[in-house]
């Protein structure tokens, strides 16, 4: 089992309603990081919001600037949304801060808890099931060959293609974040990837359910049951391992 913490780069106020200065909190994350680091932890994770409340729309930016002050830590995002993102570019950022860690980095793809970046970039919330769904599969495409052949609705296709950088031994991390519905389950155990559970609120064992779902969807579908991943996180804290527990 691994610990970790996942943030959102919350902007603190003052007694008065002003907002931290962005340049500031920004450094304060990097001291923070470089804390868990030298206590222990096993990882951390950053989310993406395009938001005034939150200090971090690029989780791979933060990440990068971690990576020069920790040895140990897994750095990761939570979550990088995948829908509104560029599968080829969240591929290269990723692949580079592995190389910068030596292999240290993990992409945590989801759907996020707001939907600001979607017009943001240009998306229609119409598409939202669509979009993750070929977006997924692009990334994944692009994390298992190379070069490429890719055809989709959303994208130009991509035809012969290199993708530059690649990641440590050539092969991201990558993990899928569900928040509860049963389709995303399925979705991650029938391309046998890591699956983070975001138990935001409730009781963790309610999820049980759904982590047994995963067992059998992930067996069905043949993958190596010696591979198998899977992480709950909740407002506290990340349980992020070989196998699931409760967070306290």
């Amino acid at each position: 089992m691994e610990l970790g913490i996942g943030m959102f780069g919350d902007n603190h106020y003052d007694k008065d309603g002003k907002p931290q200065a962005p340049g500031l909190r920004l450094q304060e994350l990097i001291e923070e990081i470089k804390l868990m680091d030298e206590v222990g932890l096993d990882f951390f994770g950053i989310g993406e919001h395009h938001r005034p409340d939150y200090a971090v729309s690029a989780p791979e930016i933060i990440l990068a600037a971690a990576a020069n002050v920790t040895k140990n830590i897994k750095l990761g995002s939570a979550v990088s949304v995948l829908s509104s993102s560029d599968p080829v570019k969240l591929y290269q950022n990723f692949a580079t801060i592995d190389l910068l860690t030596n292999g240290r980095a993990e992409l945590v793809a989801g759907r996020g808890s707001f939907i600001e970046s979607f017009p943001l970039f240009g998306y229609n919330l119409q598409d939202y099931d669509d979009l993750f769904e070929e977006k997924l599969e692009l990334l994944l495409k692009i994390n298992n060959e190379n070069p490429i052949n890719w055809k989709g609705k959303f994208r130009p296709a991509l035809k012969d293609q290199e993708v530059w950088p690649r990641a440590v031994n050539d092969h991201l991390n990558i993990w899928v974040a569900v928040g509860g519905t049963p389709e995303s389950v399925l979705r991650a155990g029938r391309h046998g990837l890591p699956v983070i559970f975001a138990i935001i609120g409730g009781n963790p064992v309610q999820f049980k359910q759904l982590f047994d779902y995963y067992r059998k969807v992930y067996d069905h579908y043949g993958h190596d049951k010696e591979k198998l991943q899977v992480g709950g996180s909740t407002y506290a804290c990340i349980v992020w391992g070989q196998q699931s527990a409760n967070c306290r």
